[in-house]
């Protein structure tokens, strides 16, 4: 099962890996849109084909209808919206087919190793890692058993991933994740901020905020003797804070030259203004989600008695 409003595109004769775009959620839809933009740029601009799963959303088709009209503004004609509530649902060979012809997550994975870029905002952003924060409580100091982690899609293997992380304060958890599991870089990506992955694992920052990594080669903790809720004591991990333009090379863990940002023109400015209250309605409320980590879940489980209720009335 895919968390929020996962997007993909193939490039057909690609020989290595796609892009992937980790975005930290509410990132800006109505003005310049450096991120969305890039996106679509990435994706093959007009000849593009953009599919949104929006499986852990609890908007569901606004959601998929906002991205539809976002990516039409921005160039990409060819949007269509995937929303799978169960693992049946996931492994429907006529739903898969759409994007692979087999189940969703392996279709997803298999596109990117040809070339697709792969883009996931908020809890979908998580998801792009091998090891994924499946929920926890915010703060400052690590604790045990603030976070917890669950399987994600693996197209970035040794990362964990954290989003809205300076909004909602989430850098405790990230420490506490990486205290426990020291093989992974934790990576934490502010909202209207992304982090863009080359098949080279050269990771490039977008965007309005910075993006946090916290390298626990060196690390020391006492978080496999730390019982129950109390603190953990970390010490020795080296911290990278990388505003837009920063790069930083996953694979060999170092910082590298950054790269000029790029302004969009005046002109192309005034063509990505956003169209009408409605839009800006469901951006603040997709901006809204993941304040609760529960909230996907409690969406998907109405989604799932509602479909029960609908082949109980059959």
């Amino acid at each position: 099962m895919l968390p929020s409003n996962m997007a993909q595109t193939s490039r057909p004769g690609a020989a290595r890996p796609g892009h992937l775009l980790i975005i930290g959620g509410a990132e800006e839809k109505l003005r310049q849109r450096q991120i969305l933009s890039r996106f679509a740029s990435l994706a093959g601009g007009p000849d593009g084909r953009v599919a949104i799963v929006s499986t852990a959303s609890s908007l569901g088709d606004e959601a998929t209808e906002l991205y539809r009209s976002l990516f039409g503004q921005l160039g990409i004609p060819d949007v269509i919206g995937l929303r799978p509530i169960t693992r049946e649902e996931a492994n429907d060979p006529a739903l898969a087919s759409v994007i692979g012809g087999t189940a969703l997550g392996r279709a997803i994975i298999e596109r990117h190793r040809h070339g697709t870029i792969i883009a996931g905002t908020s809890a979908g952003a998580s998801a792009i890692s091998s090891h994924m924060v499946a929920f926890g409580t915010s703060g400052t100091s690590p604790k045990q058993r603030m976070t917890q982690m669950s399987a994600g899609l693996g197209l970035l293997p040794g990362v964990v991933i954290d989003q809205h992380f300076e909004q909602r304060n989430r850098i405790g958890r990230l420490l506490a994740l990486i205290a426990q599991s020291p093989a992974l870089i934790g990576m934490g990506v502010d909202e209207d901020t992304a982090a863009l992955v080359n098949p080279s694992l050269v990771m490039e920052v977008l965007g309005k905020g910075s993006v946090t990594i916290l390298d626990p080669a060196r690390i020391e903790t006492d978080a496999y003797e730390v019982k129950r809720h109390r603190p953990i004591m970390v010490s020795g991990v080296i911290l990278h804070s990388l505003p837009s333009g920063y790069r930083f090379d996953l694979r060999r863990r170092r910082l590298l030259t950054p790269l000029r940002s790029v302004e969009l023109t005046e002109r192309q400015q005034t063509q990505l203004l956003a169209a009408g209250d409605r839009a800006r309605r469901l951006i603040r409320r997709v901006a809204a989600e993941g304040a609760d980590d529960t909230a996907p879940e409690r969406a998907r489980r109405r989604a799932m008695r509602a479909h029960r209720d609908e082949e109980a009335s059959e």
